[in-house]
């Protein structure tokens, strides 16, 4: 008996093999492309920081830290604002860029001139620096710089 060469063994040509799978492939893309959709519209909490309201978590800020004119290391400052007055935070969530730029500024001048390889940082000098920083973009007092991460990486 002559053998067919588009049939297998089990009997089943190639493009019906071929196309049962490329079903099951698009069937697992649909279900795939499905589930954030559905993951998204469920009742998952959204995910806080706090549960206070006047809290708002500013992204952690890099400078660099010099010895002897050269860069070796990186300072590391998170921080967050803790601000009662709704519209004075209205103000800072809206600002919050110019407010970063100001932040980065005076951390990269800290960086430069106060900060030693080999000694820790004084974190009351920093967290006096940024308050003062936040006082002047805001235009007023009112809200309250929060220290929540200081440290330095030495890179040699």
């Amino acid at each position: 008996m002559p053998v067919n060469p588009g049939f297998t063994a089990s009997g089943l040509c190639r493009e019906a093999m071929l196309l049962r799978s490329l079903r099951y492939c698009l069937l697992a893309l649909l279900v795939a492309g499905l589930a954030p959709a559905r993951a998204e519209s469920g009742s998952r909490p959204e995910h806080k920081i706090t549960q206070s309201e006047s809290f708002i978590m500013v992204e952690p800020m890099y400078a660099t830290i010099y010895d002897a004119g050269r860069p070796c290391g990186m300072l590391m400052v998170a921080v967050g604002l803790d601000i009662p007055d709704r519209k004075l935070r209205g103000e800072a969530e809206h600002g919050m860029p110019l407010l970063r730029d100001d932040y980065l500024r005076s951390l990269t001048s800290f960086g430069a001139t106060a900060v030693r390889p080999w000694r820790q940082p004084d974190v009351v000098a920093i967290a006096d620096r940024l308050q003062r920083v936040t006082n002047r973009a805001l235009h007023r007092p009112g809200a309250r710089l929060l220290l929540a991460q200081v440290a330095i990486r030495v890179s040699r």
